[in-house]
C-alpha cells in the first residue's frame, strides 16, 4: 500500500511540474499582453466561453479585467476589446496597426489568404481600394444602386402578394431579394424567385451562416489540428464553399466570353478589365483566383447579414405591432402610397430611421467583430502586442452596453431619438465596425435596410400565428454570428380594406348562436 501511495504521490508531482511549466511558459509571452483568466493546460479559456451566446461571458470578463483583456483559444492567445472607447482607439486612433485581418481557422482554409476580406498587407490595399471605387461608381452610374434596391423591393412585394395572407417563413424570400441587389451590382442581373439554382443556394448561404456560430466551428477554431480529422458538422461549410465556388467560376466563364472592355456591365467585368491592364506589373494582385475569391465574399456577406438583420426586423416589428404602426404613420405621411420610397425620404422619417437603428444594434448580428490582428509591436492601453497578436473588436459590447444606451436589452427607438423626437445619432454605433476595416457594404445595407423595411410596410401589415407576447427574440444560433429564429408571419395587405376584414391572425371566426363575428381563440 505504501508503494503505491508513493507512486501516486509522485505521479501527481510530475503533473503538478508538467502544470507549472506550460503555466510558466505561458505567462512569459504574456506579460505583455493585457490580463485575463488563467487557462488552463491545452484547453485555456474555453470552459469559461459558450458557444451559444458569448458575449455575456465576455462581459463579465470585462467587468473583472477591463475593457481589454487576454483570452486563451486552446494554445492562441487572443486579445478581446470589450468597450466603445477601446474600440474607437484602436479601430480609428490606431487603424493602420489594427489594420491586419486575424485568423478565422475554417475561412482561412477556404480562402487561403484570398479575397478582399481575408488578404492582408498590400494584396488587401490593391482589392480594398479597387473594390471601393467599383462599387461607388455602380452607385452612380447609368442605373443607381438605390435604382436597383428599389426595383427588388417591388419584386419582393410581389412575391409576398402571393401568400395571399397565410403565414410564411421569410428566410428564403428575403435573402433572396436581398442577394439580388449584390448580385445585380455583381453579376450585372437579377435572379427569379422560382430559379431552383439559386434557392439551392441562398440555402447554402444560410446553413453556412449558422454552421459559422456552432459549437463544432468554435472547437474547430481553439484545435484545428484536431478537430480537422474529426468527423462531424464542421465539414460541411467545405462542401457549401464548393457550391457557391463553382457558381461563381460558371459566372465568370459566362463575362469572359462576353466582355466588352468598353462597356462593363457589373464587378466581375471590371475586375477582369483591371486584370488586363495591370498584368505587365509583377506587384499587381489582380489574379482569377483574387476575383473568385473576393466575388464569393462579397456575395456571402453582401447576401446573408443584410438578409438576416431584416429577419429579425420583421419579428421584433409583430412582436412589438405599435412600433410597426408609428412607422407606418410616418410612412404613409411622408410617403403616401403613391410612390415608392426613396433615400431623401429617410431625412423626414427620423421614427423609421431609429426603429432601423434599433433593429440592427439589437439584433447585433456579428457582435465579436470579424478578427483583426496587428501589423507590428503595438503599443495599445498601456499594454504592448505583438506583431501578428489576433484582436477581437467585440461589437456586441459598444451595441449593448449601458452607458450609451439606456435598456440595452430591451427593443427601444428611443435609443436613437432625442427628447423632440429627432433622430441622434450615437458613437456606440458600431454594427458595421470601424476604421479601415469598416463594412464594404456599409451604404448598400444602410439602403437596403430603409427601402425593403418602408416599401413593405407601405404595402403590408405584418403579424405573426403567435400573441406578440409569446414571440420568442432568443437567436437560433449565437457564437461568432447571431442568428435570428426561425418563425412564420402574416403579411397583410393593406389596400382595399382586406386587413379589416381578416381580423387578428391568432382569432378563428366560430359560430355562436348564427353570429359571425370572429371570436378570440384560446391559443395554445
Amino acid at each position: 500500500m505504501e508503494l503505491r501511495d508513493a507512486a501516486t504521490l509522485f505521479l501527481t508531482a510530475c503533473i503538478l511540474c508538467l502544470i507549472l511549466l506550460w503555466e510558466r511558459k505561458q505567462r512569459r509571452p504574456r506579460s505583455k499582453l493585457p490580463p485575463g483568466p488563467i487557462p488552463l493546460p491545452l484547453l485555456g479559456n474555453l470552459l469559461q466561453l459558450r458557444a451559444s451566446g458569448m458575449l455575456k461571458p465576455l462581459m463579465k470578463m470585462r467587468a473583472r479585467y477591463g475593457p481589454v483583456f487576454t483570452l486563451h483559444l486552446g494554445p492562441r492567445q487572443v486579445v478581446f476589446i470589450c468597450s466603445c472607447e477601446a474600440l474607437k482607439e484602436a479601430l480609428v486612433d490606431q487603424a493602420k496597426e489594427f489594420s491586419g485581418r486575424g485568423v478565422v481557422t475554417s475561412l482561412n482554409k477556404l480562402f487561403d489568404g484570398y479575397g478582399v476580406v481575408m488578404a492582408n498587407g498590400d494584396r488587401w490595399q490593391q482589392l480594398r481600394r479597387f473594390c471601393t471605387s467599383t462599387l461607388r461608381n455602380f452607385g452612380t452610374g447609368k442605373r443607381s444602386i438605390e435604382e436597383r434596391i428599389q426595383d427588388e423591393a417591388q419584386y419582393l412585394v410581389e412575391e409576398i402578394r402571393k401568400t395571399k395572407g397565410s403565414p410564411f417563413d421569410p428566410t428564403l424570400v428575403i435573402s433572396h431579394a436581398i442577394s439580388n441587389v449584390i448580385c445585380s451590382v455583381v453579376f450585372g442581373s437579377r435572379f427569379d424567385y422560382t430559379d431552383q439554382k439559386f434557392l439551392h443556394l441562398m440555402g447554402i448561404i444560410n446553413d453556412t451562416f449558422l454552421e459559422l456560430s456552432s459549437v463544432w466551428t468554435m472547437l474547430y477554431e481553439t484545435f484545428p489540428s484536431i478537430v480537422r480529422y474529426i468527423p462531424g458538422p464542421h465539414h460541411r461549410i467545405f462542401g457549401h464553399y464548393k457550391a457557391l465556388h463553382d457558381f461563381i467560376t460558371e459566372r465568370l466563364r459566362i463575362n469572359q466570353q462576353t466582355l466588352d472592355p468598353s462597356c462593363p456591365r457589373d464587378f466581375i467585368d471590371s475586375f477582369l478589365i483591371k486584370m488586363e491592364e495591370e498584368k505587365q506589373n509583377p506587384q499587381n494582385e489582380f489574379s482569377t483566383r483574387n476575383l473568385v475569391e473576393t466575388t464569393i465574399q462579397l456575395f456571402f456577406a453582401g447576401t446573408e447579414t443584410t438578409s438576416s438583420t431584416l429577419r429579425y426586423g420583421f419579428l421584433l416589428l409583430v412582436k412589438y405591432p405599435e412600433i410597426q404602426e408609428k412607422v407606418q404613420e410616418e410612412v404613409d405621411r411622408v410617403i403616401g402610397q403613391n410612390h415608392s420610397p426613396a433615400m431623401n425620404d429617410r431625412g423626414r422619417m427620423p421614427y423609421t430611421n431609429a426603429v432601423i437603428h434599433e433593429i440592427q444594434r439589437f439584433a447585433n448580428i456579428v457582435p465579436l467583430g470579424v478578427p483583426h490582428k496587428v501589423t507590428c509591436d503595438t503599443h495599445f492601453q498601456g499594454y504592448l502586442l505583438p506583431k501578428g497578436t489576433d484582436v477581437f473588436p467585440v461589437l456586441g459590447a459598444a451595441l449593448w452596453d449601458p452607458k450609451y444606451f439606456k435598456d440595452p436589452e430591451s427593443f427601444h427607438p428611443g435609443h436613437f431619438l432625442d427628447e423632440e423626437g429627432r433622430f441622434k445619432k450615437n458613437d456606440a454605433f458600431l454594427p458595421f465596425s470601424s476604421g479601415k476595416r469598416v463594412c464594404l457594404g456599409k451604404s448598400l445595407a444602410l439602403m437596403e435596410l430603409f427601402l425593403i423595411l418602408t416599401t413593405i410596410l407601405q404595402r403590408f401589415t405584418l403579424k405573426s400565428p403567435k400573441l406578440p407576447q409569446e414571440i420568442d427574440l432568443t437567436p437560433k444560433a449565437s457564437g461568432f454570428l447571431n442568428a435570428p429564429p426561425d418563425y412564420k408571419l402574416y403579411a397583410i395587405p393593406r389596400e382595399g380594406g382586406l386587413e379589416s376584414t381578416i381580423g387578428e391572425p391568432w382569432q378563428t371566426v366560430e359560430q355562436d348562436g348564427g353570429n359571425d363575428e370572429p371570436k378570440a381563440a384560446r391559443h395554445g
